[in-house]
């Protein structure tokens, strides 16, 4: 099956990104999440239910928001947003499955428990070696 999603962060509510996986780490992790809540925020506002995916250049940013969490993927255009969406929801399920409500709850900040996470999901994001060859290709 392919790999539908390119890079992927995972926010608190509050805009603290506690997992990211990124190829192109030219922007800051945490500057984006707090750019993506005071847009998801933004757009509560304007209409109920929030921010769902936006579209920048050749990527499609899709959003889905749950337990106080912010799921962020980026991929390609030419995807179909209802699978990338199911590869999202699965990658939810994984999160909450590997971190119970009490260690969400308890949360400090430090989002090193979340460093494994990575590989819970590698099988639904696409590897570096691929992005490289559509690159070059």
């Amino acid at each position: 099956m392919a790999k539908l999603i390119q890079d992927i962060w995972i926010l608190r509510d509050s805009g603290i990104v506690v997992f990211h996986r990124v190829f192109d780490n030219h922007l800051d992790a945490q500057l984006f999440g707090g750019l993506m809540t005071t847009l998801n925020l933004f757009a509560e506002e304007m209409s109920s239910g929030g921010l769902s995916n936006f579209e920048l250049s050749n990527k499609r940013f899709s959003i889905i928001k749950k337990n106080r969490f912010l799921f962020i993927a980026n991929s390609s255009k030419d995807k179909k947003v209802k699978k990338v969406n199911q590869e999202i929801e699965t990658i939810v399920k994984k999160f909450f499955d590997k971190y119970s409500e009490e260690e969400l709850n308890d949360f400090s900040g430090n989002i090193n428990i979340f460093s494994s996470f990575e590989k819970e999901i590698e099988g639904s994001l696409e590897a570096t070696i691929r992005r490289f060859q559509k690159a070059f290709w």
